[in-house]
């Protein structure tokens, strides 16, 4: 592994490590007597009062360790779901692995025993809900009349069709009974406090896992709009449309929307974000002595017509060097081939079929979840190099980009990058490092 990818990938650690929950939850939640200050606001707890901590998410088991650590004068009862291997050990906080990101059974079971615990929670309790990006496969449910397999149908059609995470947490909310703010209503009228880690662009707070506890803007009309738009209307289960139809002719009704009653004892607080992460991110890259500049925390839009745009600005640096362009976001990809990979590594395939002919420069896309679609790379790392030793193998890139299998060039070239279950989820993180 040359210089330029080990600095490459020591900077992503920095900033997958920024927004770990041990250093995020410290600064939001501090014991007092009589209750808790939570994000800066006081929450009183009588002598009967319980705290329940709930969760999902990719980093939900983290986000309750993290909690568990802070030794508050108050027992903790309660269960959060997180993704297969990203369990930790608790003590008074269970923690059920479920299917991501298509849901399983163990999704199915583990939501139902939350919202059982739930129906125990009275007015003098406080109720936590940890939410990371992760929730809306692993906190799953489905309609009256439809099935698990049914729901398991629509997300994978979802996944595969290039829709926004917007889009498809606006259908996600819409075929469950939790989703979209209805977990929420289902506390009331207990104090419920929120803690999110966003993975969505623009850190919308009724998108991120599918908003269970927040107040939905979306509507029925517009999800049937989206499935129309990416033509799955036709493909999904009867059991769903029929859902979905119900919904838009109102003979059931929709998501909460902000101004229902239901939502007055719930407050929802941002805690982590790609911001945080691309600015620790920057910090470290200007430390080890590269002129800096932080493109945007907002990127959306197709995987390679992303990576060539980051490639192209690269090419034409007339800045200061060494140089650290860094931008976050979350890319898509309409999945049309056979192969093995994801966003990232998509990304960075498309980045290095631009790059084959400047070896000054090296480029980056990783997800901070560690986890790149159906893969064990948190996404790929490359430059000149790399590309010329596939060429050497007779890996042909536009081969393996077409058919959407990024991980196998990747892989017989060191190109993957694999951390492992990071305990966090901001979405990705793309840079580009220009040398002399």
């Amino acid at each position: 592994m040359s210089d330029a990818t080990s600095i490459a990938i020591s900077i992503f650690k920095q900033a997958v490590a920024a927004v770990q929950p041990e250093h995020l939850i410290p600064r939001q939640v501090h014991a007092q007597d009589n209750g808790l200050w939570i994000s800066g606001k006081f929450f009183p707890l009588q002598k009967n009062s319980r705290i329940f901590v709930t969760g999902a998410g990719k980093a939900a088991a983290a986000m309750a360790q993290a909690l568990e650590a802070l030794d508050l004068p108050y027992e903790l009862q309660g269960l959060v779901i997180t993704k297969y291997e990203h369990t930790l050990p608790l003590q008074h906080i269970k923690v059920i692995e479920a299917g991501h990101p298509v849901p399983d059974e163990n999704g199915v079971q583990a939501t139902l025993q939350m919202m059982e615990l739930l129906t125990k929670v009275t007015r003098q309790d406080l109720v936590l809900f940890l939410l990371s990006g992760g929730a809306s496969a692993l906190l799953i449910d489905y309609p009256p009349g439809s099935s698990l397999q049914d729901v398991q149908a629509l997300f994978d059609l979802l996944l595969k069709s290039g829709a926004t995470i917007h889009e498809m947490n606006t259908v996600r909310k819409h075929i469950s009974a939790v989703k979209g703010g209805q977990l929420a209503l289902k506390v009331y009228p207990a104090t419920l406090c929120t803690l999110i880690l966003s993975d969505v662009v623009g850190d919308d707070l009724d998108v991120i896992g599918s908003g269970p506890t927040v107040p939905d803007r979306s509507t029925f009309a517009d999800t049937w709009a989206i499935l129309e738009k990416y033509e799955l209307l036709q493909k999904i289960p009867a059991s769903l449309q029929s859902h979905l139809q119900q919904g838009s002719n109102h003979t059931i009704p929709d998501t909460p929307k902000p101004g229902d009653a239901g939502f007055k004892t719930t407050r929802n607080y941002l805690i982590g974000s790609n911001r945080i992460a691309l600015e620790a991110a920057a910090q470290y890259a200007t430390a080890q002595g590269y002129h800096t500049t932080l493109l945007s925390s907002e990127v959306t839009g197709n995987a390679h017509t992303l990576a060539q745009a980051l490639a192209q600005q690269a090419i034409r640096w007339t800045g200061p060097r060494p140089a650290c362009l860094l931008m976050g976001g979350e890319s898509t990809v309409v999945v049309t081939g056979q192969g093995l990979g994801g966003r990232n590594q998509q990304f960075a395939l498309a980045a290095g079929v631009t790059l084959q002919a400047y070896p000054h420069i090296t480029l980056l896309s990783a997800g901070t979840d560690g986890t790149d679609g159906p893969t064990d790379a948190a996404g790929a790392v490359v430059n000149a190099a790399i590309m010329e030793k596939a060429a050497s193998l007779g890996l042909q890139a536009e081969s393996y980009l077409e058919n959407n299998d990024a991980y196998h060039f990747f892989a017989p070239v060191d190109g993957l990058i694999k951390t492992g279950p990071t305990q966090t989820n901001v979405m990705d993180i793309m840079m580009a490092l220009i040398h002399a």
